[in-house]
């Protein structure tokens, strides 16, 4: 198997089966979780940067022949949107001193807003998808990620603000 295929489908998460880019999402969330615990946000971010452009490419080599093609089994997308999503609260925390695992239900509400950005496709996540191109491949879940970190942070604001403001 050819190295782009492994990480078109993520070492085999865009396999599994119902819905691969909820599994694709969820091996992500795992991961960065895992690198932002033990490694730290900075490393998060490079790895962001780096699997951001490792699909690119991938994506691009793999749809040499089909390039309007977007099969289900590449997650490698998901993987870059939802460690986008998750630096939002990974830099935060970082920011605050924090060391440990994302607190809950940081990880779960920023899952949760991928996948309904991802689904539904509004605005210029849905340009994105329409490009029929390899690259929208891999931008429409870019665009996801940025818009469930934003939702993430404005959810986490809307439930502490008020509880701040009533001590």
């Amino acid at each position: 198997m050819r190295v782009t295929r492994v990480l078109a489908i993520w070492f085999g998460a865009g396999l599994l089966r119902p819905a691969p880019g909820t599994w694709g999402s969820l091996v992500a969330v795992i991961m960065a979780l895992l690198i932002d615990r033990y490694l730290g946000f900075p490393v998060l971010l490079v790895a962001t940067v780096a699997v951001t452009a490792l699909g690119f490419w991938a994506v691009s080599v793999e749809l040499r022949d089909t390039p309007s093609a977007d099969p289900s089994e590449f997650v490698i997308d998901e993987v870059a949107g939802q460690w986008i999503a998750l630096l939002f609260s990974s830099a935060a925390f970082w920011g605050r001193g924090h060391e440990g695992f994302l607190p809950y239900p940081a990880p779960i509400a920023t899952f949760l807003f991928f996948r309904l950005f991802d689904i539904w496709k509004p605005w210029i996540i849905g340009r994105a998808d329409r490009r029929h191109d390899p690259a929208g491949v891999m931008l429409d879940d870019l665009w996801a990620g940025l818009f469930a970190g934003g939702a993430t942070i404005v959810a986490a604001a809307a439930y502490h603000i008020p509880m701040i403001l009533m001590r």
